[in-house]
Parts: structure tokens; C-alpha cells; sequence
């Protein structure tokens, strides 16, 4: 099969389209013929050379994909060859096969085209981990959510408004804060002209966020601690911003508010399928029923992974960026 491959670290060009040795499905895993993967900036990272893959994984770059069972290993009950799928990964999205732990599938959403359910997995179940399973955020309260247009923040977006939560964003443009208008989201912050924390504030009046779903790490912790309101809870998934900031400890226990950094990469087994079935007892009813969507900007060959990870770079997309097989 072919797969793109890191020979050595660096810009988007150190993506090479090569051929390697078909993958084998382990006790417990299934064989899945790649129809689509997504772009993550942890793709961005490992390419660069800041985040390895687990141990175990495989060594190419894609932490979610869609296509179709084509073996399945030992073990495995419940699913079949034919079986048109997505999947949760540690890894090996970009390539024509990858073996998949069989607790991360999950069925293609009914409705949904089997490309774009490549642009499911991967902010599915870290919306859902964070914001609902560990911030247990609730109807009525507020979710400040930072870059609402990207793959993750629409979809924060989304699943906020499906559970009656009043939804905040930030984003750079007012192409992207029309977007997240129109996905639903309430209160619409520029970050390159307003102040996240002031706006906020107004617009609710003094309160602040109950709950905010994070990306930027250091560069806004000690704002988003004081755009946090009394028991809110901070869900960091992201260091966009940088890895080490100074936290106002006094602020937060006035406030008696939590902070918690989560990934799913390197999580247990275990872990990542508990996180997978509960996307699909609570997510998957509300993507068929029409309340909640894959958002792509575009597709592109797998082979050109490097042009589509350069426009993830420059943040010109909204939702994600898709790597289509051939």
C-alpha cells in the first residue's frame, strides 16, 4: 500500500506519499481500506517532530479516518467485512489501510457520506470527553469556546446548542464568526480586536463562561480563569499558545473552579473506547436526526497532504480539512 511517511522533521514538505508494508490486524483489531482522514494539528506536531506517535501505533500521521472493514483479526465480534465505518486512531490515517482497535469504530452516522465521515471521529469524542463527559456542561449554562470555526469548534458549537447551552466563540475574522452564527452560536468574539474576557462579561451579565473548551494553552490561561465563572470549569485539549503560563491560584479558588488538559492519543485502550461508545449513544442519534453535522472545507488527493496541512497552518479553512484516497 502507499502512506504518507516523515523521513526526517520539517515544513509540510517532509510529507512524502511512499509505499510500505500493508498493516496486519492484531488480536482484537480490524483491517480498515482508507477512504478519507482528516487533518489535525497533532498531524502538524508530528511532523514537526514535537509528538511522536504512542508506542505501538503506526509511525504515519492521521488520527481519524472513514472507509470500509476489509479483515478483521481475532477476536473481533460485531462488526464484518464490508462494513462501511470511521474510526478513533493513534495513528496511520494518512495511508490506503490501517488497523483499528475494533472499540474505536464506529458505524457511519446515518445520512452522512462515507468521505465526510472522516471529519467525525477525532472532534466527536474530544468535544464530547471534555466538554460533556469531564466539564459536564448542562442546559443553560455558558460555553465559551476559543477558535469556533476550526474542526473542534464547530462542533463544540453544535453539540453545545443540542444541549441547550448558551455558546460563545472566539475566531480571527468575521467570515469564520459568521460561520459560527451560523451553526448557532450566540455571543461572537473577534480575538484580533476585542478582548475575550470584557465581551464575555457583558454578555453575561458579570457571570462569565461555566464552562470553556480551550486550545491556546499558556497564552490564555490567566484570562480564561477570569472569564470563568463561580464553579466553572476550564477544559484544556490545546498549546497553540504555548506550554508553560502562570496560574492565579487565589482566582481560581474564589471561584471554585477546575482545570482540566486532556489528549486522546496517547489514552489507554480502554479509555478511548469508553469515550467512542458514549459518542455514539449520545452524538450519533443527534448527527441522524439532522441537529449536529460534519463541517468540511475541502477535500484534497492524500497524496498532496502537505498543501493540506499548510492551509491548516495558516488557518484558512473552516471545519476540517479532509485527505481523500484515490
Amino acid at each position: 500500500m502507499h502512506a504518507i511517511t516523515i523521513p526526517e522533521p520539517g515544513g509540510p514538505e517532509a510529507l512524502v506519499w511512499n509505499e510500505v508494508p500493508d498493516p496486519v490486524p492484531a488480536e482484537g483489531e480490524v483491517l480498515v481500506e482508507v477512504v478519507a482522514s482528516a487533518v489535525n494539528r497533532a498531524d502538524i506536531m508530528q511532523r514537526q517532530g514535537f509528538y511522536d506517535p504512542p508506542p505501538g501505533a503506526s509511525p504515519y500521521p492521521g488520527l481519524e479516518c472513514s472507509g470500509r472493514i476489509v479483515a478483521l483479526g481475532s477476536g473481533v465480534s460485531g462488526w464484518s467485512v464490508g462494513d462501511e465505518v470511521c474510526a478513533l486512531l493513534a495513528g496511520g490515517g494518512y495511508a490506503e489501510k490501517v488497523a483499528v482497535p475494533a472499540g474505536q469504530l464506529l458505524p457511519v452516522p446515518e445520512g452522512v457520506d462515507l468521505k465526510q465521515a472522516a471529519a467525525l471521529p477525532e472532534v466527536v469524542c474530544t468535544v464530547w470527553s471534555n466538554v460533556f463527559m469531564i466539564s459536564h456542561l448542562r442546559p443553560g449554562e455558558t460555553l465559551l469556546v476559543h477558535g469556533g470555526s476550526s474542526g473542534i469548534g464547530t462542533m463544540a458549537i453544535q453539540l453545545g446548542k443540542a444541549v441547550g447551552a448558551r455558546v460563545a466563540v472566539t475566531a480571527g475574522t468575521k467570515e469564520k464568526l459568521d460561520f459560527c452564527a451560523e451553526l448557532g452560536a450566540d455571543i461572537l468574539v473577534n480575538y484580533r480586536e476585542q478582548d475575550f474576557v470584557a465581551e464575555l462579561k457583558q454578555a453575561t451579565d458579570g457571570a462569565g463562561a461555566d464552562v470553556i473548551l480551550d486550545n491556546m494553552g499558556a497564552k490564555y490561561l490567566d484570562r480564561n480563569v477570569q472569564a470563568l465563572a463561580v464553579n466553572g470549569r476550564l477544559a484544556i485539549i490545546g498549546l497553540q499558545g504555548g506550554v508553560k503560563g502562570e496560574l492565579n491560584i487565589g482566582a481560581l479558588l474564589g471561584k471554585r473552579a477546575a482545570i482540566s488538559a486532556t489528549s486522546l492519543r496517547a489514552r489507554p485502550l480502554a479509555e478511548k473506547a469508553a469515550i467512542v461508545a458514549a459518542a455514539r449513544e449520545h452524538v450519533w442519534p443527534l448527527i441522524a436526526a439532522g441537529h449536529v453535522r460534519p463541517v468540511v472545507d475541502r477535500e484534497l488527493p492524500m497524496a498532496e497532504a502537505a498543501q493540506a496541512q499548510r492551509a491548516v497552518e495558516a488557518s484558512e479553512h473552516i471545519g476540517k480539512v479532509l485527505l481523500v484516497a484515490s
